[in-house]
């Protein structure tokens, strides 16, 4: 990791700031919602498509509620949840009167919905988790599942063109992270995560980051996208080995 990217302390983002008109990271001039476009990421809407999602689906870390929104609007009963009370806030004023389930909750813990949820999504909530926390949430979804639940990751990947670490995450950390907490994936392949690009520029600047942009104007960033089916067992304690 060059000088330049250790420039930002990404621990101590401020969520709930952004959300607010506040900044997201002290010095970089964030003072737009990062993965707010507006609408459901593309990638979201093709893994819908696919028939990824069944039952009861978990949106983790919904943020602004787009995902949550199209899922419900595609007949899906969705629970969207979020550490950032004014994410949730603005999550329930988009979503109307659909019938969508909204609460603030530590990822890492969901206490409370044990053997709920039959699909899980995860749009770019993995990688803004510190480390240590990772394998706790990881597990964290295991215990929040059913037998045969589904979980779609996608996560900001440490390859050309990405954003900087530690929000990039190596493709190894991510599998066995997942695996270890009783996952078995299925797939993991590259996608592209849209993203805002005005508002964002001495970030970019400062990282040494020049994301390419699509037709929109919308940055275009590398994710892993993992498909991953739950393993059988109750799944592991926080921090233990796998089921």
């Amino acid at each position: 990791m060059s000088a330049t990217e250790q420039s930002f302390d990404y621990a101590a983002a401020d969520f709930n700031a952004v959300y607010t008109g506040g900044e997201l990271l002290e010095g970089a001039s964030i003072k737009v919602v990062p993965w707010d476009i507006g609408e459901p990421q593309p990638v979201v809407v093709a893994l819908e498509e696919q028939g990824r999602f069944h039952g009861a689906v978990l949106d983790i870390g919904c943020g602004p509620g787009d995902n949550a929104v199209f899922l419900a609007r595609r007949g899906h009963r969705v629970t969207a949840i979020d550490a950032a009370s004014a994410a949730v806030e603005q999550a329930r004023l988009r979503a109307g009167d659909l019938p969508v389930e909204f609460a603030v909750a530590d990822a890492t813990d969901l206490a409370g919905y044990e053997g709920r949820f039959d699909s899980v999504l995860d749009s770019a909530l993995f990688h803004t988790l510190p480390r240590p926390a990772r394998p706790l949430y990881a597990a964290a979804l295991h215990r929040v599942t059913r037998p045969g639940a589904r979980l779609s990751v996608l996560c900001f990947a440490d390859v050309p063109g990405g954003m900087p670490a530690p929000l990039s995450v190596s493709g190894d950390e991510l599998s066995t992270t997942l695996t270890e907490a009783g996952w078995r994936i299925t797939s993991m392949d590259l996608a592209e995560y849209a993203g805002v690009a005005t508002g964002m520029e001495k970030f970019f600047e400062r990282t040494g980051r020049r994301p390419e942009l699509d037709a929109r104007g919308r940055t275009r960033l590398p994710v892993w996208k993992v498909l991953a089916d739950r393993a059988g067992g109750a799944g592991p304690v926080a921090g233990g080995a796998a089921a």
